[in-house]
């Protein structure tokens, strides 16, 4: 296990959470996201999929793999692993959970997420081996995410403004693009970049993010 993920796991639990991020006193669904990286081909990488078009929430939109914590699970590590290997065909004795982050709120879903760190110490073959929730499967190489031609900041219907990443054919925005953005940074990734680059959300992912 690289040493920057070994200090990343060794901070996480007290990293702070936006105040737009913090989970209410009450209510929301308990969920969990696998933040996997590994060594690829092309250096370091970390697993993302596209949701299907298809999805009522979240539709069309790339993320980390994960979902809700079922009665079942062990907690939001167990569900993140149970998670990836639905969606990704991912084998979990393949993977080190090195820790957690704090909860977030994801005020779309209504969802309290924890981000679980992981290392991917035997990669296997991925795919979308849930073709109605998953429409895509990508190990996305860490220099692709933090080279300055693939960053921009996204303008949403709200105004809000928020880090995005254009990359694999993949428009990485939205929470998943927050939480990447700030983990690359806590880690030592990221390189300068243009911040005054601001577009606005795409029609089509506009649609697709207010069914």
């Amino acid at each position: 296990m690289p040493y920057w993920l070994r200090e990343l796991a060794r901070r996480a639990a007290n990293f702070p959470v936006p105040a737009e991020l913090r989970p209410p006193a009450t209510g929301g669904r308990p969920a969990a996201v696998l933040l996997l990286f590994g060594e690829g081909p092309q250096g370091t990488d970390v697993l993302l999929i596209q949701r299907s078009a298809r999805g009522r929430v979240h539709a069309g939109q790339p993320a980390f793999p994960g979902g809700g914590v079922d009665p079942e699970d062990d907690g939001p590590i167990a569900a993140a692993l149970r998670e990836a290997q639905e969606e990704t065909g991912l084998d979990p004795s393949g993977v080190t959970v090195v820790g957690t982050m704090p909860e977030v709120y994801v005020a779309r879903s209504a969802n309290r997420v924890t981000p679980v760190l992981g290392w991917w110490h035997t990669p296997c073959a991925v795919h979308p081996a849930a073709p109605d929730e998953v429409d895509a499967v990508e190990r996305v190489p860490i220099a692709e995410l933090v080279d300055p031609r693939n960053r921009l900041r996204l303008r949403g219907p709200s105004g809000y403004i928020g880090p995005a990443f254009r990359v694999r054919g993949l428009l990485v925005w939205g929470f998943t693009g927050r939480l990447l953005s700030g983990v690359l940074a806590a880690a030592g990734f990221e390189r300068p970049w243009d911040r005054s680059r601001i577009e606005d959300l795409p029609p089509d992912a506009l649609d697709l993010a207010t069914r």
